[in-house]
């Protein structure tokens, strides 16, 4: 995106101010209304038409306190204690951006109302509201909520694709609960992923002052049109260390492509290429005759997927997704799952020492699986992909996403967020391995599945 004349009246006002002061008395040192007849330069226009749709959000939860002693039955009995478990109410803050007046729609990330109870938005005209839960998606850390439309303001979004490093941004939140602040700064970065503990990664990096209560506040340009939503900081020293001036938001593009989704489909499904990928080092770029040494090399391909369709082999080497580097496997799987589904993309692929540009497309695929149609004995069950953030930290398999009460799967003994890492002692990488084995397991299935630190043996017979 190219500076804009504001922003280039900025730098030239400002260099014409200096000078000015340079030379100003002490005396009368207070700042003048205007610098060679013109009026000094002011974000002040642009955040009154900002700020009233960057909200306060306060969200409440009900959390059981778990304790061994208090959860045995005979311990509750031998000393007279309620059977009626502890509990303690967690708060959270944060900050939310209106998006569509019409319909009372406010953006925020997934963290500030994740596992709410009750979520309050606090407008900038003093109002408080009881806001409705929409969806969230884990990965991306994007949450939905609905308030009532009634005389709101919106943002409006950019495109974000167009953004450049080195424009200049505002930031407008509620860091540590003390109310609606504005900070400045410029892009500092694009595409910034590899962050810990986060999904899906492709944050705008920012030196405008961002602090804990900021999450889900806006990020704007000088057109006071949307470009992210703030979401984390790097902060090396904990808790205990202040804003060192490296924030990320995420793209307006993204937001919106999920809250589209969360509207149609209450969750973000999402698409695979259909292929499984190592990390390529030196040693396989000498043995394949390849001049570069990064890229996620496919070992595999699956049928009937995107890969199979667009004719991608084992021993490609995937270099770019629509020219984003793929330097690793670990690249590979978040642009994977940051690609649009139902639109084209462009792969990049070394073949035999031959650069290809290959066309795929990434279908929607349902979010779940039922544990019905793997075998009856799982009915009551639904199965879906590990959330991102699980698989950075080492997770495998397939995670139970529901299990009915009373059904037969709970009867086995199976509960909400076990995972799923193998059958028959034949690991599982996600639910394609499950739509293979529909209605094939064995009269007697040994199911490995996760529960915390332990893999528990489930036998199905």
């Amino acid at each position: 995106m190219p500076i804009s004349s504001l922003a280039i009246r900025v730098v030239l006002l400002s260099l014409s101010l200096a000078s000015t002061l340079l030379f100003a008395s002490i005396a009368n040192a207070q700042l003048p209304a205007a610098v060679d007849g013109q009026p000094l330069p002011s974000l002040a226009p642009m955040l009154k038409q900002v700020t009233p749709a960057v909200v306060n959000i306060q969200s409440r939860s009900v959390v059981r306190v778990r304790d061994p002693l208090m959860d045995d039955p005979f311990f509750r009995r031998f000393y007279g204690l309620p059977a009626t478990p502890r509990e303690r109410v967690r708060q959270s803050l944060g900050s939310g951006v209106v998006v569509d007046a019409q319909r009372g729609l406010v953006l925020t990330n997934n963290h500030v109302v994740e596992g709410a109870d009750d979520i309050s938005v606090t407008l900038a005209d003093g109002r408080v509201l009881e806001a409705e839960f929409v969806g969230s998606d884990e990965d991306t850390d994007v949450a939905l909520i609905r308030i009532p439309a009634e005389n709101l303001s919106a943002i409006q979004l950019a495109d974000t694709d167009g953004i450049e490093v080195g424009d200049f941004v505002v930031a407008v939140g509620n860091p540590f609960g003390l109310g609606q602040t504005v900070t400045s700064g410029i892009v500092s970065a694009l595409g910034r992923s590899g962050l810990s503990g986060l999904g899906y990664q492709n944050f705008i990096q920012t030196d405008a002052s961002i602090n804990p209560g900021n999450s889900g506040g806006a990020l704007v340009n000088l057109n006071g049109e949307l470009i992210g939503i703030n979401t984390a900081i790097f902060n090396p020293g904990g808790s205990t260390a202040g804003n060192i001036g490296i924030g990320f938001a995420i793209p307006a593009n993204l937001a919106h492509r999920v809250m589209q989704q969360l509207l149609t489909f209450g969750e973000v499904r999402r698409g695979s290429l259909g292929v499984e990928a190592q990390d390529l080092n030196a040693d396989l770029a000498q043995t394949l005759g390849i001049s570069n040494h990064r890229g996620a090399l496919v070992t595999r391909v699956f049928d009937d997927t995107p890969a199979a369709s667009a004719g991608l082999k084992p021993g490609d080497v995937i270099t770019a997704i629509d020219a984003q580097p793929v330097p690793s496997r670990d690249a590979l799987h978040n642009l994977e799952g940051l690609l649009p589904v139902d639109r084209d993309a462009q792969l990049s692929v070394t073949r035999e020492g031959q650069a290809l540009k290959l066309a795929v497309r990434l279908t929607t695929a349902s979010g779940r699986f039922a544990g019905s149609a793997l075998d009856n004995r799982l009915a009551g069950a639904s199965f879906s992909e590990l959330p991102e953030k699980w698989r950075q930290q080492g997770a495998a398999g397939v995670r139970i996403a529901t299990v009915k009460e009373g059904s037969r799967a709970a009867e086995l003994g199976l509960r909400e967020d076990d995972l799923l890492v193998a059958i028959n002692r034949r690991p599982l990488e996600g639910l394609a391995d499950l739509r293979r084995l529909s209605g094939r397991l064995p009269d007697q299935a040994l199911l490995s599945i996760q529960r915390g630190r332990r893999v528990l043996p489930l036998l199905l017979q």
